[in-house]
């Protein structure tokens, strides 16, 4: 539906009716009409994502309608951050609608009469990414919420009659006519009227539609038509009404506003936690989807993750072969999937997708649709990998195979046992999606401990051989592998492993387990009574030798101990109020929070595993909760670092009913009473949030998508996660972390069940404490190191196995796909081959490179070194893709739709100011 637009000179203020933002209009000499599969815009999710800008349907409207979108339109998403604005600005929109914030904000706008306004970047001093917005006044974007403030009488405006269909609208609305058109016009500019009392302008802008809308022919003639009549009799008469009343577009709404107004008031910051009072006159807040199906949200990022480094090496591949010669035809297939893996990724950031908030079987189609993406992404990961770094002497075989595999979207990924015979040498291949260099500890599974690690030149490197055990038992058929490596930017590297008669002492671990019998491979020796200590190069950490949780750490450095006691619990649901998308602490027990691993108690089993290159503690609660804890010995960043892994398993129903399950680190930081502390926005930008005692818990708990910290002035404490969660610092020295949610009942926003199809979930996370030295940064940011640990884990090293002798398959040590590191603080985003635009499922010689230059602190972490990436503003002079040397630079919005500028100088000319995300199309010149 076309919105309307209305203006008015006096000081009754009225309106400009919109459809939803973006949508492109044809026009007929009869009417306008808008392609039915255009109806249903996707509205992203804001919290969850880590770069939710929508490339792909941006370049869809491009592509097919020749559309370029100049508005943002998102009423529907459950509360608004601030990177969205953000995004959508450097995209090429001029303005942006929203509506679901919290029910005091829109009291306040209302007040104020600040429903437009400057939403501008607190890290930007230049005005540049600055979004003027508007907010919509009322609770919810349907007819009956949206003519204005009497829900009662915009009923009689909603003229949707469908044969079979009984509902509010359909029995209050009756269609326009001579008789009774002057009446309707009159009550409906009323509304409007009061609608622009709300603003400092006399423009207003009404949404026409509401959800499953338009989905018969019949309804869009009985809108249109009404509306028409209405629109004709009020515009005839303007010196009765002084009114005007058109369809329009958002982009209309935003000309007209800047018309009249020149001085927006500004803000800065977000929207998050919504609230609203739809029910019981309470309010209720929108924080439990934050956290609502982390499995899924694992699954999200797992295939983002795939997706990503399938893209970077598909475009290498793609562009290396045609310069070469070579057939392409199969690049050319694979490049259907690489493009429905990216729908299906899109799909899922919808606000009822990534969210959880949708019911079980839309769920699983969703979860079907990822896991199908995350094989074809992988498969075509490895196809890459042979074209780029390998060789054999049978053409059209596969035999780069990824190390890890899962039978089903419901279950983990499984490390497949590697399993070596007599003098072969098998080949471990490693891709780092990263344009900076890393090290990583691998781990893979293996069928003999007689073995050793070669590196790429075929050097011997030290490894470590852990069991795979539980608290009673090792097992002896399978064994654990780890070994670091130090990978190039953008590289493949190729790693070996060969069997061998005997293993170094000390490449064998140590197992501390007081329930273990003795074993034939690892010294076995009892638990110390009483607390337990892990150290390496930095650091020295205590555990409780009753809970096997962390109490305080100690740097070696400085000799400074501070207090992180680790604590599990959970927050009892208030049913029907604590559900899929709302959270709320039963109001009626007298502790807020309970003991989740009281029934497993004194039970729980406690082991440590210890070797020449990591130490690791593990507790089991019953299947309820596995805690892992692993520190690396390393005297460089990887010993900075503490590894956290938590394994959650509800079980099946009820059992964990009413369950909100976290996880709490208590220290001694001193962040303020009431307690303050920084979240992420997208893995863009932190933003600090602050305690407000009156809103309970549920009012507390905000979005986190990368990173959590608390800081005093000398000290700061961050959680790194691997997907979106609630966080919060409830009192001073705490942060935590949600990590699952079982409720029973529906909380009345739209799903319509309760959620208990929870899946056994593995949730990793890295705990950093740093020190704070020199001035606090005007804006908060992470410390350097913190930002590379979390690409890091959200961006893992991928990893596969070559199935084949030496003699049939032949792999190239390194190939460096990427000829030298990036800047530190400059990341890869993405690297996405184009396609054809007259036929859209081939793809062409040029890709969109996206970048974003991390903002970090000086003041923090200082005294880890980044030895092996430049902290220079620009790209290094003579950087190159493998083989792809020769390069047209354009700049672009930042999805590709807009051409702005060619670089002279290429890849050295790229250059973005802290916080930046620019976008840059790539052709590699044949």
């Amino acid at each position: 539906m076309r919105p309307a637009e209305v203006s008015k000179d006096s000081p009754n203020r009225c309106q400009d009716v919109k459809r939803p933002a973006g949508l492109p209009v044809l026009d007929t000499p009869e009417k306008p009409i808008i392609p039915a599969a255009l109806l249903t815009i996707m509205q992203t999710d804001e919290p969850h994502s880590p770069s939710p800008f929508p490339v792909h349907s941006h370049q869809w409207l491009k592509t097919n309608l020749d559309v370029v979108p100049e508005s943002g339109w998102s009423v529907d998403p459950f509360g608004h951050g601030g990177t969205i604005p953000y995004f959508l600005k450097v995209s090429g929109a001029s303005g942006t609608v929203i509506q679901r914030i919290h029910y005091a904000w829109k009291q306040w706008f209302a007040k104020k009469q600040y429903g437009d306004f400057i939403w501008m970047q607190p890290w930007d001093q230049t005005g540049k990414a600055d979004m003027l917005t508007h907010n919509q006044p009322f609770d919810i974007y349907n007819i009956k919420h949206s003519c204005g403030p009497h829900p009662h009488v915009c009923l009689n405006f909603d003229f949707r009659k469908i044969r079979g269909e009984y509902t509010e609208y359909s029995v209050r609305a009756v269609e326009i006519t001579p008789n009774n058109v002057k009446q309707m016009a009159e009550l409906l500019l009323e509304q409007y009227s009061r609608t622009g009392s709300l603003f400092t302008h006399n423009v207003v802008l009404m949404p026409l539609g509401d959800d499953f809308r338009y989905d018969h022919a019949i309804e869009w003639d009985q809108q249109y038509t009404n509306y028409k009549i209405l629109m004709d009799y009020i515009n005839s008469r303007k010196e009765e009404y002084n009114a005007e009343v058109v369809f329009g577009t958002p982009k209309d709404y935003f000309r007209e506003v800047r018309k009249r107004v020149d001085d927006f008031p500004t803000l800065k910051g977000d929207f998050f936690v919504y609230s609203d009072i739809f029910s019981e006159g309470r309010p209720a807040y929108w924080s439990g989807y934050f956290t609502t199906r982390p499995y899924m949200k694992i699954l999200d990022r797992e295939l983002e993750a795939n997706l990503r480094s399938a893209e970077i090496l598909y475009t290498i591949a793609l562009n290396v072969a045609k310069q070469s010669g070579k057939d392409f035809m199969l690049y050319e297939t694979y490049f259907e999937k690489l493009v429905k893996a990216r729908r299906n990724l899109g799909l899922f950031q919808h606000h009822d997708a990534i969210t959880g908030t949708s019911k079980s079987f839309v769920m699983k189609d969703y979860a079907l649709k990822l896991f199908e993406s995350i094989s074809d992404t992988t498969s075509l990961q490895s196809f890459a990998i042979q074209s780029l770094a390998g060789s054999t002497s049978k053409p059209n075989s596969v035999y780069v195979l990824a190390e890890s595999d899962r039978d089903s979207y419901e279950k983990l990924p499984k490390k497949i046992p590697i399993g070596i015979n007599g003098q072969e040498t098998k080949k471990i291949v490693l891709f780092n999606p990263l344009a900076q260099p890393r090290q990583e500890v691998i781990s893979l599974k293996i069928t003999s401990y007689k073995i050793r690690v070669l590196d790429p030149q075929k050097n011997p490197i030290s490894y470590q051989i852990a069991p795979v055990m539980n608290a009673t038992s090792i097992t002896h058929d399978v064994y654990v592998l780890l070994f670091v490596v130090e990978l190039k930017p953008l590289s493949i590297a190729t790693y070996h492993l060969q069997q061998i008669d005997k293993v170094p002492m000390e490449a064998i671990s140590t197992v501390y387990c007081s329930r273990c019998g003795k074993d034939n491979v690892f010294p076995i020796k009892p638990m110390q009574v009483g607390d337990v200590q892990l150290e390496n190069q930095r650091m020295k950490l205590l555990f409780d030798g009753q809970t096997g949780f962390l109490k305080r750490v100690t740097k070696k450095a400085t000799g400074k101990i501070m207090q992180c006691a680790v604590q599990f619990a959970a927050y009892p649901s208030a049913q029907f109020h604590s559900g899929a998308y709302l959270f709320m602490p039963d109001p009626n027990l007298r502790d807020i929070d309970k003991d989740v691993l009281e029934a497993y108690t004194p039970h729980q089993k406690i082991y440590i595993v210890s070797g020449s290159l990591s130490s690791r503690l593990t507790v089991e609660y019953g299947k309820l909760l596995t805690h892992h804890v692993a520190i690396y010995h390393r005297d460089d960043g990887l010993g900075e670092a503490i590894y956290l892994r938590n394994i959650v398993d509800f079980e099946t129903p009820p059992k964990n009913r009413e369950t909100e399950m976290f996880m709490r680190l208590q220290t001694d930081i001193l962040n303020g009473d009431p307690p303050e502390f920084y979240t992420d926005l997208n893995g863009h930008q932190m933003i600090k949030r602050t305690k407000i005692e009156r809103i309970g818990i549920e009012g507390n708990y905000f979005p986190i998508t990368t990173m959590a910290y608390i800081e005093d002035t000398n000290h700061r404490l961050t959680l790194l996660v691997n997907h979106c969660q609630g966080a919060a610092s409830y009192q001073p020295g705490w942060l935590e972390v949600m990590l699952d949610r079982r409720t029973l009942y529906d909380d009345s926003r739209g799903m319509g069940e309760g959620l208990l199809d929870n899946r056994r979930t593995v949730i990793k996370h890295w705990l950093l404490l740093e020190d704070i030295t020199g001035e606090k940064d005007k804006y908060s940011k992470p410390s350097l190191f913190a930002n590379h640990l979390s690409n890091a884990l959200n961006y893992p090293v991928n990893i596969f196995v070559v199935d084949g002798t030496e003699g049939d398959i032949a792999m190239a040590p390194e190939v460096r796909l990427l000829s030298q590191s990036f800047p530190c603080d400059l990341h890869l985003l993405n690297l996405r081959t184009n396609h054809d635009q007259k036929l859209p499922h081939f793809p062409v010689n040029s890709a969109l490179m996206v970048l974003h230059r991390q903002g970090y602190s000086c003041s923090v972490g200082v005294d880890v070194a980044m030895k092996h990436c430049p902290l220079t503003e620009k790209i290094g002079q003579g950087t190159s893709f493998f083989k792809l040397a020769n390069l047209n630079v354009t700049k672009t919005s930042l999805t590709g739709t807009r051409t702005k500028h060619r670089l002279k100088d290429g890849l050295q000319e790229v250059s973005l100011q802290p916080m930046e995300v620019e976008t840059y199309n790539v052709n590699f010149v044949q």
